[in-house]
Parts: structure tokens; C-alpha cells; sequence
């Protein structure tokens, strides 16, 4: 789309904002002229340096819009409902496009569902600028550069911070509740996560030593093992409580900043270290032993011994796999108690 589009989008949306809700608010979401009230408040502007350049948030956002997965959680966990938020296509339990975790946080807040940015296609720019954001927050995303340059034609935008995909929930936190001016805030979120993760780990102290393969396993194409690097939030998550990482992951990951990699089948034996391959699919299904009656992967010694953790695919469960503000209060011992089992 052209700028000059986008512009016109975005000012036909301002002419529409007494329509479109509310945005800012402490415990509920109060009403966009609340907000305004306190646009000028100390602590701003704000600037905030990301992989894809500097982001100046001039003044405390009354609108907020976000793209990409859980980047809307931030400013919910904040109190703070989002104008448009993106739509979720996995992980969905009633096809509303909007998580357990999230449906419950909105409940909370006495909010209605934001306008949700069907992102199956990309980045929905049209009704992004539709919402007339003050500010989009990206800090967990795989932004192109010149979708990046799109969105800033729309509001300031917070890209993620070095790799991407590879922002972690204590990174998403922090860069996104700075473009809010609630920085204090985000810190004691952290925290406050941060405490009921260790809790949910205390229950299962053989996890502490336990090197897990996050996997994603085509049942129709064993030829190959596909898994999540270091750079992903999956295994990532993990790492950064002290839990060790297998060999394979170690060594792809120094190869690439990507998020995913794959190996033959026929290098099954760099997985000798595995303590538990986790992968996703029907937990009542035969994919363990379908992995056991195959020549290659058979000699992986964790499937040789039925250390499988299979994540019931496109479940809330599942999602919560790749962390995010919410999503680890509502189901962190759920999750753990899913992986210990493969133990």
C-alpha cells in the first residue's frame, strides 16, 4: 500500500475515534478522553532503540494498538485494553480469535474484544490504521524492515530487539510497558511472573536438569527432524531458568539467527543427549511409536524409551508453550506438568 493511502486511512480513522471505544485505563480501560487528560505526562517523550532502528514515543499513547502474537498481553496485563490487537489462529478454543488466558484478562477488565487484525495473510496495514493507534507495539514479532517502514506511516512502532521471534517475555515486558510510560510497572509484572514460574519448577525439580528437544515432527515425513533453536521462546524460555540445552540446539543456533532448523534423519545420533523430545500431535495417537518403529529415529535414545512429551496440537495448552505475559499465570503448571511427564 501506498504512504499516501496509508495517511488518509489514518486520518478518516481519527475522524471516527468518539466510535471506536476505549483505550487507556487504570484496572478497566477508562474512556479515550480520560486518557487524553494525562497525554503529557512526565516520562515522555520516549525513545526506544530496537533491531529495525529508534522508535520516539512523543507523548503517553491514549490509543494502543499491537501486532503479532501476545504482544497485546503487555498492556492488558497493565490494565490498558487495546483499540486492535492481532487475531488468533492457533491455540483457539471457540474460534472467537482470541485466547483463553486473553478472554479471561477482558473479562476481568470489564472490556469488550478489541478489533482483532487477521494476520494469516501478513500484516493487516488497513485496519491497523483504521484503529487511528497512537502507538503499535511489535516487541515480539518477525517484522520485516519494510513492513517495519509501513507502520511507522501509521504510529511509532516498537520492533523487536535484536533477533527476530526471539524476544523473550521479560524483553516483550520491558520495551513494550516503556512505549506506555509504564516502566515501573512492567518491572514488578516480571517479577511477579518470574515468582510463579520458579514456583511451578519447585514442583518438578527434575526438571532443573533435563535437556529438552522442542520438535516438530511430520508424521507423513520422517526423513526429517525439525526443531526450535535457542533464539526461540520455546526452548529459550527454559535456558534462561538454568535448564540445559541439548548439543543440536546449542550448535544450530550459532549457525543462524533463525528460529527453526532442521537435520536429516540420518543424524539422528546428535540427539543422544536428548532427555525428552517434545513435539506436538495427538497425545492419545501413535506417533511415539510410529517414531520407535522407525530405522533412524528409533536410535534417539529418548524415543527409544518413550520420552516423548506430545503437546495436544492447536490447544490453548500447545500455545502456551511459547510463553507470554498471561498466558503463564493462567496454565505455567499445566505446562510443566506436560513436560515432566516425558521425563
Amino acid at each position: 500500500m501506498r504512504a499516501s493511502r496509508l495517511l488518509a486511512l489514518t486520518a478518516t480513522a481519527l475522524l471516527a475515534i468518539p466510535l471506536a471505544g476505549c483505550s487507556i485505563g487504570d484496572g478497566g480501560g477508562g474512556a479515550a478522553e480520560e486518557g487524553a487528560a494525562s497525554a503529557t505526562a512526565a516520562g515522555f517523550p520516549v525513545v526506544i532503540d530496537h533491531a529495525l532502528g529508534q522508535t520516539t514515543v512523543p507523548e503517553k499513547p491514549v490509543r494502543v494498538a499491537t501486532v503479532a502474537w501476545a504482544n497485546h498481553e503487555v498492556p492488558l496485563a497493565l490494565g490498558i485494553v487495546p483499540v486492535g490487537m492481532s487475531k488468533a489462529t492457533w491455540g483457539d478454543d471457540d474460534g472467537d480469535g482470541v485466547l483463553p488466558w486473553v478472554e479471561d484478562k477482558l473479562d476481568e477488565l470489564g472490556a469488550e474484544t478489541p478489533v482483532l487484525f487477521d494476520e494469516t495473510d501478513g500484516i493487516d496495514f488497513e485496519a491497523v490504521a483504521a484503529t487511528a493507534p497512537d502507538v503499535i507495539l511489535a516487541a515480539y514479532s518477525g517484522l520485516t524492515q519494510e513492513e517495519y517502514d509501513t507502520l511507522t506511516k501509521i504510529a511509532p512502532v516498537v520492533a523487536y530487539p535484536e533477533v527476530a521471534w526471539g524476544t523473550s517475555v521479560q524483553q516483550m515486558i520491558d520495551l513494550n510497558a516503556r512505549a506506555l510510560g509504564r516502566q515501573s510497572e512492567g518491572e514488578q509484572l516480571i517479577t511477579d511472573i518470574d515468582a510463579d514460574v520458579q514456583s511451578a519448577l519447585d514442583t518438578h525439580p527434575k526438571m532443573r536438569d533435563t535437556k529438552f528437544l522442542f520438535s516438530y515432527i511430520d508424521a507423513a515425513d520422517l526423513s526429517k527432524i525439525g526443531f526450535y533453536t535457542a533464539h526461540d521462546t520455546r526452548p529459550g524460555f527454559l535456558a534462561e531458568l538454568g535448564l540445559p540445552l541439548p548439543e543440536v540446539v546449542t550448535e544450530e543456533s550459532a549457525k543462524t539467527d533463525g528460529f527453526y532448523a532442521e537435520i536429516s534423519a540420518e543424524q539422528a545420533d546428535r540427539l543422544a543427549d536428548v532427555d525428552v523430545l517434545v513435539t506436538y500431535g495427538d497425545p492419545s495417537g501413535d506417533l511415539v511409536k510410529r517414531l520407535q518403529a522407525d530405522p533412524l529415529l528409533s536410535q534417539i535414545p529418548a524415543v527409544k524409551a518413550g520420552h516423548v512429551a506430545v503437546l495436544p496440537d492447536a490447544t490453548p495448552l500447545a500455545a502456551s508453550a511459547n510463553p507470554s505475559p498471561l498466558s503463564i499465570g493462567w496454565g505455567i503448571d499445566h505446562y510443566f506438568d506436560a513436560l515432566a511427564a516425558g521425563i
